[in-house]
Order: C-alpha cells, then structure tokens, then sequence
C-alpha cells in the first residue's frame, strides 16, 4: 500500500505532463510539436538503429569520465579544504563565485585547452559537476560534531578506524547531497559540450536535426535524455532521503 502511495505523485504528474503536451500538440501542429504517442514511437525506433548506437556511446562515455572527475576530484579536494580551515574559507568564495559564473562563457577557453572531440566534452561536464561537490563536501567536513572526534581519540582508534567508523557515517549524507546535484550539472555540461563542439553524441544528433528542422528528432532525443535524467534522480533522491534519515535517527 506505500508503495502504490510513493507512486502515485509520480504517475500524477507523468499524466499530467502528456495531458498537457497533447494539448500543445493540438495547438501548434506537427510543424512545432510532434504528438507524445509518435514521438515515444519514433525514439524507440531510434534507439534500435544501428548508427544511433556509436552516438549514445560516445555521450555515455562522455558523461561517466566526466561524472568520475566530478565525484573522485570533489570529494578528494573537498575533504581537504573542510579539514583545514584556513584553506577552505580563503576557497569557498572563489568556488561560489565560480559556481555562479555562466560556464557556457568558459567554452571557449575549455577548446583551446583541449580542442574538439572527447576530452573538451569531459572537460567541460566536469567542470559543472565538480565545484558543488567539493562544496557539499567540504561542508560536511568542517560541521563534523567535535563531541565525536574527541570520543575517537579518547578510545584511541587509528587515523583509518576515526575515519571509517566517525567521518564517513558523519559526512556521508550530506556528500552524497552534493554528488547528486553534481550529477545533474556534469550531464548538463557534458550535453552542453557535444551541442557546441562535438562531431558526434547525442548533443551532435540533437543540433543537427535543429539544423534540418526535424521536429520529431529533437522530441526524441530530449524525451530520452529527460527520462534517464529524472530515473537516475529519483534513485539517488530516495537513497539520499535514506541516508539523511538514518543520520537523524
């Protein structure tokens, strides 16, 4: 019975939004909007062509380079700027700052660094998704509960067990915060950098068929795009809510 109430918001809401494109569809035409039916039919039409796979590669590959920078580089520099505090107040205005800026107005400076193809694209991804999770991070850090560390040295547990056992159960929920968030922006940015500059992907497929006015392409491609966005999202915002509420437990 939960589970048919967790679901029922979401089931709301995807009915809603097909009510809602339908009736767009009728207003403006074919020449605008393609109908939810066709274009569900055409994406999956899509997905099964062979010449569609090597662009769904490229921007998967893409992403995960970029989303392993952004998590790897942000916890890593994050835990160091939390743990000296010097260093993380002199960082966290110029990472806001950053964070705040357009990074569309840093593509060009990404392209002359590493040229068309791949790695700009990872570049690019990466540098949406990694300054929130150094912050999430470096947060999370520097609130640690002092009452905690001073139990761990009062038992006497070594550098890893203090680790282990207080700083990742306390850390953890509101990291993982962040890393959600820096998953959302580092696809963002990866799909940012295949529509600028890339020969391939789907960011590719998506400004060529902008170009040729294919209407049902460009449906497709953002149907899909926007359905792995909100499944990846929905996992990891209830494992985010479950850490959360096993931390105040």
């Amino acid at each position: 019975m939960s589970a048919v109430r967790s679901l029922r918001g979401p089931l709301a809401l995807t009915v809603t939004l097909l009510v809602a494109w339908q009736i767009l569809h009728q207003w403006a035409g074919d020449t605008a909007l393609t109908a939810p039916l066709p274009t569900l039919e055409y994406m999956w039409e899509m997905i099964g062509q062979k010449r569609f796979l090597p662009h769904l590669r490229e921007t998967g590959l893409a992403f995960l380079q970029a989303l392993a920078i952004s998590v790897l580089g942000g916890v890593g520099i994050g835990v160091l700027l939390g743990g000296h505090r010097l260093s993380g107040e002199v960082a966290e205005p110029i990472l806001v700052g950053l964070y705040s800026l357009p990074k569309i107005t840093l593509y060009p400076v990404i392209l002359l660094l590493f040229g068309l193809g791949m790695p700009a694209k990872v570049a690019f991804g990466a540098l949406h998704g990694i300054i929130p999770v150094v912050l999430f991070t470096m947060n999370a850090v520097r609130n640690v509960n002092r009452t905690y560390l001073r139990a761990g040295r009062a038992m006497r547990l070594t550098p890893t067990q203090m680790g282990w056992h207080i700083l990742v159960p306390a850390t953890l929920p509101e990291i993982f915060t962040g890393l959600r968030i820096g998953f959302s922006l580092t696809l963002l940015g990866t799909m940012l950098g295949e529509l600028f500059a890339s020969q391939r992907g789907l960011g590719f497929l998506l400004m060529t068929a902008i170009d040729l006015n294919d209407v049902q392409t460009i449906l497709s491609i953002a149907v899909l795009i926007s359905l792995f966005a909100v499944g990846a999202n929905s996992i990891l915002l209830a494992i985010d809510r479950h850490l959360h509420r096993g931390s105040a437990a």
